[in-house]
Order: structure tokens, then sequence, then C-alpha cells
């Protein structure tokens, strides 16, 4: 145990800064985009399974629906660039812009170089929960995702319907690829309907009953073309463990709406971050 210094409450008293203001933001046109999906008819759906990952794809310019459908269910989201995977959703920059969860008008941010917008929350049927006693609130950025390696080490155990590894399938499928070239590709997930803190004593990373029930969604616009890949977690509502057999767990429904012809106006997909690499270098 290290010595406590003299002036220990005048070190813990410094007031913090935030890391990354967000007021510079380019702010999402959130009337435009409801108004746009008043109107936009349905084009597809995927229904996931219990305990598996699907994925779908969303043009740009279109929204996408996650809906709780049976009961309550968390689901662990990833999302590339549709035509390059080397742009995907990048959990741990999203999370520095909007904090650890997620609502209505916050965007889902992509990986290096690329960091732009992929995706804007326009609904959030969840978003009366705000930050509750323990620190807890809905719809993460700070977990990773269940994974085998992580259940083999802590416990010893060999599960393969993880959501690492549903989602791994899911694409393989989807891409017609191994499952070893799709694996380095999935990636840190959007925790859907997941209702997580951290402790106050050991900053530790928690988890409680999902206060999900069916017909909540979380609805997104896409500012890229997409392909996404959602599990349904084996936790089910993560009250108790996230990796299990046991849990009650339901399906996940995916719907994408597309809109009518013009309806966007001017409307273009954010372009590539600007910043001039060959500076830096």
């Amino acid at each position: 145990m290290s010595q406590v210094p003299a002036d220990a409450a005048a070190r813990r008293a410094v007031t913090p800064v935030i890391c990354y203001p967000n007021d510079t933001l380019p702010a999402p046109d959130l009337a435009r985009y409801r108004a746009t999906r008043e109107a936009a008819a349905k084009v597809s759906e995927v229904v996931v399974a219990p305990r598996e990952a699907a994925c779908f794809r969303v043009d740009a310019g279109q929204f996408f629906r996650i809906t709780s459908v049976e009961g309550p269910q968390v689901g662990d989201l990833n999302l590339w660039n549709a035509h390059d995977l080397s742009e995907r959703f990048y959990s741990g920059k999203t999370r520095a812009l909007h904090g650890t969860h997620v609502t209505t008008g916050e965007r889902l941010w992509s990986s290096f170089p690329h960091l732009r917008p992929m995706a804007t929350i326009i609904a959030d049927t969840l978003g009366w929960y705000g930050i509750d006693e323990f620190g807890g609130s809905v719809h993460d950025v700070i977990g990773t995702r269940c994974d085998p390696y992580t259940g083999n080490l802590l416990s010893g155990v060999q599960y393969h319907h993880c959501c690492h590894s549903n989602l791994t399938r899911a694409v393989a499928d989807e891409l017609g690829l191994s499952l070893a070239k799709v694996e380095p590709h999935v990636h840190d997930v959007l925790n859907v309907f997941m209702c997580t803190g951290f402790t106050r004593d050991t900053g530790q990373y928690f988890m409680k009953a999902s206060p999900v029930r069916p017909g909540d969604h979380l609805e997104f616009f896409a500012e890229i073309d997409l392909l996404g890949a959602l599990s349904a977690c084996p936790g089910g509502d993560c009250s108790a463990e996230h990796t299990s057999d046991s849990a009650a767990c339901f399906p996940l429904l995916v719907e994408v709406f597309a809109p009518a012809e013009g309806a966007l106006g001017d409307w273009q997909s954010p372009p590539r971050n600007g910043y001039d690499r060959s500076h830096g270098r």
C-alpha cells in the first residue's frame, strides 16, 4: 500500500476537465431525418434468433430499427462500411466524443483514418432511463462483447454462442469467407438495450437487468452504406450473466426502411476525415 501524501485531499479535489468538448461536432439534421423517416417504406427485415447473430445491409440515407419483440433481450452490434471492412465502428472514439452510453442525436463513429459518422440515432424508446443511482445507463460503448477467450481465461469453459463467436459466424456466412479471415474484423460493439456502468468503489464494469420490454426500439439513420451484424446475447437481459445456456433469451428484430425518392433533398454522405496524414509522417 502506498503512503498517503499530506496533500492527498487537495490532489483529489482538482476539478475535472472534459477531454473532448463536443459542442463543435457537426450536428445531425434530426428534423430532416425524422421527417424523411415518416414516409419511408420498409424494404427488409431480419429476425436474430436467441444466442445467434445475423447480418443486414443498409444503404446510405436509409434507416434501420432494432426492436425487442418477445421479451427483454440485449444485442451486440457491429457495423462496417459495406464496401470496405477496414472502416468499422469505433466504440472507443464514440465513447470519447459522446460518453459511455449513447442515445437520440448521437452518432456511431468510424475507425481511423476515416473517423466520420456511420449512423445517427434518431429514436430511442429507452431514452427516459437516464443514469440511475448506481451509475447505470442503457446502450453502452464500454463493454467489448462476450467472447470465448475471456470465458476460457476466467472459467476454463469452451462456449461457442457468445457474441464474438456469433458475430464471426454470421459475417463469415454473409461474405462467404472463412472464420479465420473474418474474426479479425469483429470489433468492440454497441451494446444495444444493455444496462451497464462502473462500480464506484472498484471501477469495475457492471451490468444489471435491462429495462427493455417488447416494442422498445433503437432507430438509426445510415450515414454511409453499411454492413451490420447483430448478436442476440446469450445473457438475455443480462441480469445475472452474459454467457449462458440457462438465461431466458429472446429474438431481436432488425428492420430497414427506405425513404421516398428525393425526400432527403441535397443530403450527402459525410466525407472521410479531412486530416492530412502526410504532414504527420
